[in-house]
């Protein structure tokens, strides 16, 4: 179930970012920032992968492995949940700024590009 999340949220956020970059391309078509934006995106999110997302995927694989009786729901914590919640609302609030501001745009579909690469290069760890 982790691993379909961590899956399912590098596909949306995926979708997400090329949406809020083909809307700044179409802007400024001749501007070249877009492919900058994506090049550091995927920099950065391996990044971010390797040095923090890899962490918080072995201490939550090592949790469950030390439940007495893992529950289908007990794939993270209740917390994370929440987490989870404030990160998509406010995600969701960002790109709802952005629109028809092309550094705005640019600087969203970064942030959201980079934390799907995260989540993808993480997610190994969940399907071993």
């Amino acid at each position: 179930m982790a691993a379909l999340v961590w899956i399912g949220g590098c596909i949306a956020l995926c979708f997400k970012a090329s949406r809020l970059l083909f809307e700044a391309k179409a802007l400024k078509p001749e501007d070249d920032w877009l492919w900058v934006a994506v090049i550091g995106a995927l920099i950065v999110g391996a990044l971010k992968g390797e040095l923090l997302f890899d962490k918080s995927c072995q201490k939550n694989l090592a949790r469950i492995a030390a439940l007495a009786r893992p529950q289908m729901w007990q794939f993270f914590r209740p917390g994370f949940f929440l987490f989870m919640t404030i990160m998509i609302l406010t995600g969701a609030t960002l790109s709802r700024l952005a629109h028809n501001s092309h550094p705005f745009l640019i600087v969203v579909a970064f942030i959201d590009l980079s934390i799907a690469v995260a989540l993808l290069w993480s997610s190994r760890h969940f399907w071993k």
